[in-house]
């Protein structure tokens, strides 16, 4: 293999994994759903902006300019990584709810590079939003407590139809916990808490929950 080639993978690896010591991606993404429903370009009103939440202040810590919605999902995901470094998970309320586990890099202080942040995955597309009234195909997957995903976003807003006022964050904890077991126990489905495919479609098909 010549010296070009060698030099080219070893680009790649740095760009598709991260430091030895970083989040998987897969826990960032879960981050994202449930913090913004992964809209990098989010801005309610509420002080609080882009995909991971950043107000400005927390933003500007880590060397953040203008508004973090303004920017792009790559910039978003470097300050994220640069906070992580520096704070760990502590400024993630999501983090907590999701169960997120600081690793080596936690509050290690080390200022990362735009490199060792590309893994972090970030498109920066919204999904478009469910009509809460169709029955969308069963995703194939069993979601369990903890999970987070755009399909059970979808189930979520399904469920505000029967009153519980889900703002669709997609990320499976208490409330949807026991949307699907109220669910359950109205079809004579085994209430085992997991979103299966009959509960899947008991929620557009079925009795609804007492």
């Amino acid at each position: 293999m010549s010296a070009l080639a060698v030099a080219v993978l070893a680009l790649q690896l740095v760009l598709s994994t991260p430091a030895a010591a970083d989040p998987p991606s897969n826990s960032w993404a879960k981050l994202r759903m449930c913090e913004s429903s992964g809209r990098y370009h989010i801005n309610t009103g509420n002080g609080y902006y882009g995909a991971y939440q950043f107000d400005l202040p927390t933003w500007r810590s880590v060397g953040g300019a203008g508004r973090p919605d303004q920017a792009s999902p790559l910039e978003q995901d470097y300050r994220a990584l640069y906070l992580y470094r520096m704070r760990g998970w502590q400024p993630w309320e999501c983090a907590t709810k999701l169960g997120l586990k600081g690793d080596g890099d936690a509050k290690s202080k080390r200022k990362p590079s735009y490199a060792e942040s590309a893994y972090m995955g970030g498109s920066g597309a919204a999904p478009p939003a469910p009509d809460p009234n169709v029955k969308p195909p069963w995703p194939g997957v069993v979601y369990a407590y903890g999970d987070c995903a755009p399909p059970l976003k979808t189930f979520q807003l399904r469920m505000n139809a029967f009153g519980y006022g889900f703002t669709g964050t997609g990320c499976y904890l208490d409330k949807t916990k026991q949307a699907v077991l109220d669910l359950q126990r109205a079809n004579g489905i085994k209430d085992s808490g997991l979103l299966g495919p009959k509960t899947w479609t008991a929620a557009w098909e079925g009795k609804a929950p007492r």
